[in-house]
């Protein structure tokens, strides 16, 4: 497993962190109290009791990579951050954006903060929506993510495989997915948090 190694040891040795996460309402936390990132917060203050790090929430409902470029130097870059987590898929899937313009523009956005710094980058495939026509649809999706992940050489978190893996083992889908059966609920989000934090162990 890829993992961002710069950001594991300024945790591990206290060195000061910022991570900034882009994405759309997944990130921002729609409609709980706590979201993947509030759990994620904790978890790493567990795994890392030196670390110090600002866990920065820069995720719009609705939004789109396309947004999420344009927007890229103020909620984002603007941070000088040392960590960026990109969270995009579902909603450019049924917004009219093909898997090759999404693909293109999460390319553009990694380029970008790459050109600005050495910060490392974590691709996030945004979840499991059912066993249906749409999830496997929006799993075209997270693809190209995944093949990103391999022409970078930088990290891809797979939530939707690691929610289909909890299910499997007995974690009921309707307990995961708010009424949309899109949007998490707190257990869904925190199954996000484990499965990115993977990437810290």
């Amino acid at each position: 497993m890829i993992k961002p190694v710069q950001t594991i040891n300024k945790l591990i040795d206290g060195t000061p962190v910022t991570i900034v996460a882009l994405g759309d309402s997944l990130t921002q936390g729609w409609m709980v109290s706590k979201g993947y990132l509030d759990f994620l917060r904790e978890m790493l203050i567990i795994k890392f009791p030196k670390s110090r790090f600002k866990l920065i929430n820069s995720g719009i409902p609705g939004d789109t990579a396309d947004s999420g470029l344009s927007r890229l130097r103020w909620d984002v870059l603007h941070y000088n951050p040392d960590c960026v987590f990109i969270q995009y898929a579902i909603n450019d899937a049924f917004s009219g954006f093909t898997e090759q313009q999404f693909k293109n523009t999460i390319r553009r956005i990694t380029d970008e903060i790459k050109e600005n710094g050495d910060a490392d980058v974590v691709l996030i495939t945004s979840g499991y929506i059912g066993d249906n026509d749409d999830n496997r649809y929006v799993e075209g999706y997270y693809r190209q993510l995944e093949t990103l992940g391999e022409d970078y050489g930088i990290p891809v978190v797979l939530t939707h495989e690691y929610w289909k893996k909890e299910i499997s083992d007995g974690m009921l889908f309707g307990s995961l997915v708010q009424y949309d059966c899109v949007h998490p609920t707190e257990e869904g989000y925190s199954l996000m948090a484990k499965a990115i934090m993977n990437l810290f162990l």
